[in-house]
C-alpha cells in the first residue's frame, strides 16, 4: 500500500451549508471543533465577498478569533485572504490580534483572488490584481518583520513569527516559483481548469510542474511547506455517498460544459471526474487518493467536502472517517496528545 509523507492533516470549509449566514458560522465552528477532537492538525477557511453560493465568509479573522475561543490546539488558517482587495496594514493588524488571541495558532494563506467582479465593487481594476498582490504582500512582510512603514511607524502589536507562516495560493507554475523564491508555503487547489491543449490532463499533471518550480526556487535550507487541498467525502456506504453527491453536485452542473468532460454520459460521474472529487467508502477514498501523485510530495493534506456540500451530520461523519481510517492508511500519524478516536 502506498503511503505519503503527510506531516499534517487539515480540514477546510468554505462555509456553504444550506442555511442562514449565522447558522453557517455556528455549524462551521462545530465542524472545526470536531476536527480538533479527532486529531486534525489544522483548519482552514476561505474568504469570499458577495456571492452566497461561492463562499459564506467575507471576514476571516473575525471568524477565526471566534473559533480560537472554542479550540485549544488546532492551527487556524486562511485559505485564502484575497489580498488585493484589502488594506494590507489592516490585514497585518487583524492577523496579529487573531494570532495573539489564539495563542500563536494562526496560518495566513493569501492569493490574488479569482472573483473578478468583486474588484469593481471595491473600486479596483481586476487587471491590477497581481501588481496589487505583490505590493500588499511586501507591505505585510514589512509590517510583521517590525521594520518601519511609510511615515516611520511600526506595527503594534508585533508578531514577527507570522512572516514564517505565510502561504501563497496559485494556479500557475510562475506563481509557485514566486512562492518558493519567497520561502513561503505553497497552497494547491482541490481542482483547477485544464488547459485547452490538454483537456484530459489529470490534476497531478497540472500541479506536479508547479511543485517542481516551487522546490527549485526554494532557498537552500528552507523547509518546504506544500498544502494540497482535495475534495474528499467519505460515507459508511457507497450508495449513500453517491446519493448525496447527486444532490450537491447538481448545483454545479452549469460548470460542467466548461470542463469539456462529457465522456461518460453520467452527469454525476462526469462532475466527480471533472471536479477531482474523492468519494465513497474509506477503502474507496484511500485507493482514489493513492492515485494522486501530487500528494506524495505534499507536507499537508487538507480535506474539504465542497463541491458535494452534504448536510452537517454527514460532514461530521466524513471528518471522523478521514481521521480514523483514511489518513492513517496514507501514512499520517495523529497528534499524540489527542489522537484520532477509533471509528467504528
Amino acid at each position: 500500500m502506498t503511503t505519503f509523507p503527510i506531516k499534517r492533516l487539515g480540514f477546510f470549509t468554505r462555509l456553504l451549508d444550506q442555511t442562514t449566514a449565522a447558522e453557517r458560522y455556528r455549524l462551521a465552528t462545530e465542524q472545526i471543533v470536531h476536527a480538533e477532537k479527532h486529531g486534525f492538525d489544522s483548519a482552514w477557511i476561505a474568504q469570499h465577498h458577495f456571492h452566497e453560493g461561492e463562499g459564506g465568509l467575507p471576514a476571516p479573522f473575525v471568524f477565526l478569533s471566534h473559533v480560537a475561543a472554542h479550540t485549544s490546539r488546532i492551527r487556524l488558517g486562511t485559505g485564502i485572504v484575497t489580498l488585493p482587495l484589502e488594506l494590507p496594514i489592516r490585514v497585518a493588524e487583524d492577523a496579529v490580534v487573531t494570532d495573539l488571541l489564539s495563542g500563536g495558532r494562526l496560518e495566513v494563506g493569501v492569493g490574488p483572488g479569482g472573483n473578478l467582479t468583486a474588484f469593481t465593487a471595491f473600486g479596483l481594476d481586476s487587471n491590477d490584481r497581481h501588481k496589487l498582490f505583490d505590493s500588499h504582500l511586501e507591505t505585510l512582510k514589512t509590517a510583521w518583520s517590525g521594520r518601519e512603514l511609510d511615515g516611520g511607524d511600526k506595527l503594534y502589536p508585533a508578531s514577527t513569527s507570522l512572516v514564517d507562516r505565510i502561504w501563497q495560493a496559485t494556479f500557475t507554475v510562475s506563481g509557485a516559483r514566486r512562492a518558493g523564491a519567497a520561502g513561503d508555503g505553497l497552497m494547491l487547489s482541490r481542482t483547477q481548469p485544464r488547459p485547452p491543449e490538454a483537456p484530459q490532463a489529470s490534476l497531478a499533471d497540472i500541479q506536479n510542474p508547479m511543485l517542481d518550480a516551487y522546490l527549485e526556487a526554494l532557498p537552500k535550507g528552507c523547509e518546504p511547506r506544500i498544502l494540497a487541498s482535495r475534495t474528499v467525502f467519505i460515507a459508511d456506504d457507497h450508495d449513500e455517498a453517491m446519493r448525496l453527491a447527486e444532490v450537491g453536485l447538481s448545483r454545479m452542473r452549469h460548470r460542467l460544459a466548461a470542463t469539456g468532460n462529457l465522456s461518460s454520459g453520467n452527469l454525476v460521474g462526469d462532475l466527480i471526474a471533472a471536479m477531482d472529487v474523492h468519494i465513497g467508502t474509506p477503502d474507496e477514498v484511500i485507493a482514489s487518493l493513492q492515485g494522486d501523485s501530487t500528494l506524495q510530495r505534499a507536507t499537508d493534506l487538507t480535506m474539504q467536502v465542497h463541491s458535494i456540500d452534504p448536510p452537517h451530520p454527514y460532514i461530521l461523519r466524513s471528518i471522523e472517517l478521514f481521521a480514523g481510517k483514511v489518513a492513517p492508511a496514507l501514512g499520517w500519524t495523529p497528534h499524540k496528545e489527542t489522537g484520532a478516536r477509533q471509528v467504528a
